[in-house]
């Protein structure tokens, strides 16, 4: 859970601590004083999106930070799986930091992250049900992924979209070869002529290096003669100049002789020995290199003629080894396409297979989507009811998906949940005929039943009141209640009903200072809790009734949330 948020310079927040504590921590405050604010931080600590107009006016950056303790296991392993050091507390520690240039620091018990990690981190922390998260129920796209979350169907679904992959590969290939004749011969006459090409240019790997190597050799042939000569000369002598070759094996003749009186004198006679043979190796090899200086008349006109020949084709193809990769690819294309007969058969005959596993994987899926409905209809029914809607029915209803084979990456099911308001009405979908109160109702009921599946240590619900009041609103306070009695609930709200419910109740507030406006975040005790729900029901009229009132409601919530449910 998370157990402090640390907010400075975001929006109207200068800086602000809250230590949220488990079960319902509730923010209340007037519209505009900053609470909203406070999950905007939630969110942005946690990888979703923001941008730099989160920055507090005159500020150069907005910074959050949040320590979560008892994370998930499975938290800790991810932890080691991205190279990020546990913290000895245990806790977690994450931090985000914009900057008025734009720039994002993430990091993670200090570690630095991308964004999308840190996004990833809070997948697993946090589940924020934002303002809009009733329009999903709207998508019913978003109706078969709500369904195959509550059935735990990821192996199926991996296991349907690993087929489903190959059906589309299949189908790929067939459509190249199945190409219009004249786009066919089109393609035959470019393959041909690229392998024609690169055949008749008759490539050798590291060609190109070698005649460049032995063309810039003939270029410079008459300075390189010049100073090997000279070089030869130097060491083996010519006309009236003694060589060094000569010269050392005369010093070592005579060290040689002096050694005989002189050990010392030894080891320097064998080390000109050694340069003796040394100097004689390199005249034979400056002799060979010479040689190399010889060519024959034309010889630079052929090497500039081949290399012009290597530079086209390695401006169409690429090196030497890519050239001839691509001859070769090129070939079993060209051999794909003229054996197309023959192998468009044997692909459909693949392709009915994959279409046959594809099929009989989607409808066992599809047998346990069925089974699923029925239990989810069932549950968000009892959730409903709890919610003050007892007439309501919830249903899914199944339809096959259109177009070929019938089957999407999802399967061969299109899904939406249909609803009816009243007893005796006939049920339609939900993005007809859904209220936005009854749109708040059904997302929590779904979010209630979903969240026994899920590992989500804490829930967050900005103002999941839209629409609702009432007794509506009384019993989605005890719906919220009832979900953190197992987890860390947090919920923005403007009804008492809901606010009488928290196990631990902030007042977010606001005030002008030299015409700076700031918000301010306190936990409430006993009394300012009366005083607050006194407000929420009242208005600024606080007499001693509505708070007699509002202590009336704080026991009633105190005795339902200590009954068993």
């Amino acid at each position: 859970m998370i157990k402090l948020l640390h907010i400075e310079n975001v929006a109207v927040i200068e800086v602000a601590d809250i230590e949220f504590s488990s079960g319902l921590n509730v923010l209340t405050g007037e519209t505009g004083a900053g609470k909203s604010i406070v999950i905007d931080s939630l969110s942005a600590v946690t990888g979703y999106r923001t941008s730099r107009e989160l920055i507090r006016t005159g500020a150069d950056f907005a910074s959050v930070t949040a320590v979560f303790s008892d994370a998930d296991p499975q938290v800790h392993s991810w932890l080691i799986e991205h190279g990020i050091e546990p913290d000895e507390s245990g806790d977690l520690f994450i931090t985000r930091r914009i900057s008025a240039d734009g720039k994002n620091v993430c990091r993670i018990n200090g570690t630095p992250v991308p964004v999308a990690t840190l996004r990833e981190a809070g997948l697993a922390l946090l589940d924020i049900h934002g303002q809009n998260d009733g329009r999903k129920l709207l998508d019913e796209d978003s109706h078969l992924t709500y369904l195959d979350t509550f059935g735990n169907h990821e192996k199926e679904l991996e296991k349907f979209k690993e087929v489903f992959i190959s059906l589309r590969d299949k189908v790929t290939e067939i459509e190249k070869l199945t190409m219009d004749e004249s786009e066919k011969e089109r393609r035959i006459d470019t393959l041909k002529h690229q392998i024609n090409e690169i055949e008749r240019a008759k490539l050798n790997i590291g060609e190109h290096h070698e005649l460049t190597t032995r063309r810039d050799l003939l270029l410079n042939s008459s300075k390189l003669t010049e100073s090997i000569e000279a070089a030869f000369e130097a060491l083996y002598g010519g006309g009236e100049t003694t060589g060094a070759v000569a010269l050392i094996s005369d010093a070592h003749t005579q060290l040689g002789r002096a050694s005989q009186y002189s050990e010392e004198l030894r080891t320097l006679s064998e080390r000109l020995d050694d340069m003796k043979y040394t100097a004689q190796d390199i005249a034979d090899e400056l002799r060979d290199f010479r040689a190399k200086l010889d060519f024959s008349p034309g010889e630079l006109e052929e090497l500039e003629e081949r290399l012009d020949v290597l530079k086209r084709i390695s401006r169409k193809y690429g090196s030497e080894e890519q050239a001839i990769e691509h001859a070769e690819r090129a070939r079993i294309e060209l051999s794909d396409i003229e054996d197309g007969a023959s192998k468009l058969s044997k692909l459909e005959n693949e392709l009915k297979a994959i279409v046959k596993e594809a099929k009989k994987i989607s409808d066992e899926l599809s047998g346990k989507r069925k089974k699923t409905a029925k239990t989810l209809q069932d549950q968000v029914e009892e959730e409903l009811s709890q919610l003050n809607m007892k007439g309501v029915s919830f249903t899914v209803e199944f339809g096959e998906v259109t177009g070929e084979y019938n089957l999407s990456a999802k399967g061969c099911d299109t899904v939406w949940y249909l609803m009816s308001a009243n007893a005796g009405e006939a049920p339609g979908r939900i993005n007809r005929i859904a209220s936005g109160g009854e749109l708040a109702r059904i997302m929590l009921a779904l979010k209630n039943v979903l969240s026994s599946k899920q590992d989500t240590a804490s829930m967050v619900f900005d103002e999941i009141d839209t629409g609702v009041s009432g007794i509506a609103a009384q019993r989605v306070g005890e719906k919220l209640a009832k979900l953190a009695e197992n987890r860390q609930v947090l919920c923005v709200t403007h009804l008492p009903q809901i606010a009488v419910m928290a196990d631990t109740h902030f007042s977010i507030s606001k005030s002008v200072k030299e015409g700076r406006t700031y918000t301010h975040v306190a936990e409430l005790d006993f009394e300012g809790r009366k005083k607050e729900l006194a407000r929420l029901s009242g208005g600024e009229n606080i007499t001693e009734t509505t708070l007699r009132g509002a202590e009336e409601q704080l026991k009633a919530a105190e005795k339902f949330k200590t009954e068993k449910h």
